[in-house]
């Protein structure tokens, strides 16, 4: 497991009208590698709305389709739930992702 890996997860009963949706891992390494149960996670949508606050992902990533991670929605899961790897972001989509978050959580 490591920061910007993508996972399939099970969202169960939740408001989402997806059952599985694809996360990115956006926690830094060694709270990964460490004993704790969770991890912070950044959402991935179909859509993409031109915020500053996304990320354009898509088939390079592992996706099927074109889609954008949401930075704005961060949600803490846990790492048992990120069973199904999907594929990981380039060095470049890294970099626009740690500007992503920056930005969401007001950071100059």
């Amino acid at each position: 497991m490591k920061r910007g890996d993508l996972y399939r997860v099970y969202k169960g009963a939740s408001h989402d009208p997806k059952k599985f949706r694809v996360f990115v891992m956006v926690s830094r390494q060694v709270l990964i590698d460490s004993k704790f149960s969770t991890v912070i996670c950044a959402p991935i949508y179909s859509s993409y709305d031109g915020l500053s606050t996304q990320v354009r992902v898509g088939i390079e990533e592992g996706l099927k389709h074109e889609s954008s991670i949401h930075c704005d929605e961060l949600i803490s899961i846990p790492k048992s739930s990120l069973r199904h790897f999907i594929g990981s972001l380039s060095l470049e989509r890294m970099q626009q992702l740690d500007d992503a978050v920056r930005i969401a959580i007001g950071l100059s």
